[in-house]
């Protein structure tokens, strides 16, 4: 009975995923209740998703091969992307989701909020939590501009110039936090304030652009760095953007100091049980103050890349970023909790975060309503990922 059960659960809800783009495209209703209808379908089979999950990790043997796949973050991680995907099959905007810039764009525009989100995984897996980094971000951004366009610094200068502000902050936050023993987010909090007032007076509370004000009261116009230019730049056929490879390589590091090296082991050994790693002889408070100075430094790569983008350093740039990024490495499966996770999983979840913002953007869906739709699927998401307890 319970197979059977099963099988009519996985018909409806394939039924409910095959009606959706039908009912989308059926042009007897009108496109309000089109919409509603693909929606409404689309939730039914998002519901049976989650359901089946929940039945084949608790009710199959532990031993079952279905069950063992089933209970993997990766796998499940990659259920949420697709789901996401499959959305904007149903809702294409006229066929502007299968276009290849659609895609490109969705990479990039993901790529600032992926940086932040690597960094992030790092501090989570040890138990900890960033708050700072939108802060740390505007803050690089705004020091960027000023060396690169107001004081005329060579990239050589400016890169590293920038990179050590970052990594300073982080620095700062994890010595609050594991040598003062002050509560991360209390700590984190506090850069994050400290970071956005310091934007301000370091920018006069004014945007840093290619207009220079001069000591006689009088502007000028300066070009646009070279080194700005080449950040905005394409490659591969003018298609794959120069920030959207930082970020693949931000990735690629990140996941190498993780799998690869005793500081990643570390790093999961203090998350999961700091007594039992202090007991082992690792050095609780060094692997932590390295985590969040990693984070603080990967907030900076994420301002640099704002900065170029945008031509110039605004003091309120980052506002909510941190909280997009928390979203991207939950949703791909890092446990909040500190101890598991992963730079694969926090690459999955960063798709699904982008195109999930990317598919709301090309239907025009209101600010209001993007923001509680986005909120409902994020939630989904994350159930569907959820282990069975």
């Amino acid at each position: 009975m319970q197979r059977l059960s099963n099988y009519f659960l996985a018909a409806a809800t394939a039924a409910g995923f095959a009606a959706a783009p039908l009912l989308r495209g059926y042009s007897f209703f009108s496109p309000a209740t089109r919409t509603v209808l693909a929606l409404g379908c689309y939730v039914l089979g998002l519901v049976g998703v989650f359901v089946l999950l929940r039945r084949v990790s608790g009710e199959m043997s532990a031993d079952s091969a279905l069950a063992r796949i089933a209970s993997r973050q990766a796998v499940r991680a990659t259920i949420a992307l697709a789901l996401v995907l499959y959305l904007g099959v149903i809702f294409h905007a006229n066929g502007s989701f299968f276009k290849p810039e659609t895609h490109t764009t969705a990479w990039l525009q993901a790529s600032e909020y992926g940086m932040l989100a690597c960094g992030i995984t790092l501090v989570i897996i040890s138990g900890g939590i960033d708050l700072s980094v939108g802060s740390v971000l505007g803050l690089v951004a705004v020091c960027f501009a000023l060396m690169s366009i107001h004081w005329q610094w060579s990239a050589w200068l400016a890169v590293p110039a920038a990179l050590a502000i970052g990594l300073c902050c982080g620095t700062v936050s994890g010595v609050l936090t594991a040598t003062f023993r002050i509560q991360p987010f209390i700590a984190t909090l506090a850069m994050m304030a400290f970071a956005r007032g310091l934007a301000k007076t370091v920018s006069g509370g004014r945007k840093v652009f290619t207009v220079v004000p001069l000591p006689d009261g009088s502007f000028k116009e300066v070009p646009v760095p070279k080194v700005f230019e080449t950040l905005v730049a394409r490659v591969l056929g003018d298609t794959i953007s120069v920030v959207t490879i930082i970020f693949l390589a931000c990735a690629a590091i990140a996941w190498f100091a993780l799998a690869w090296r005793r500081w990643g082991r570390q790093l999961y050994a203090v998350g999961g049980n700091e007594q039992a790693a202090r007991l082992s002889g690792i050095r609780v408070e060094q692997v932590r103050i390295l985590a969040y100075a990693a984070s603080g430094l990967l907030a900076a790569v994420a301002g640099i890349c704002h900065a170029a983008q945008e031509c110039q350093g605004d003091p309120e740039a980052g506002i909510g970023y941190e909280l997009t990024a928390i979203a991207m490495v939950v949703i791909g499966g890092t446990s909040l909790a500190g101890g598991t996770g992963g730079i694969g999983l926090t690459l999955i979840g960063t798709l699904t975060f982008g195109y999930l913002e990317k598919i709301l953007s090309i239907n025009n869906v209101p600010q209001a309503g993007r923001l509680m739709l986005t909120g409902l699927i994020i939630v989904a998401a994350v159930l569907t990922q959820r282990r069975h307890q």
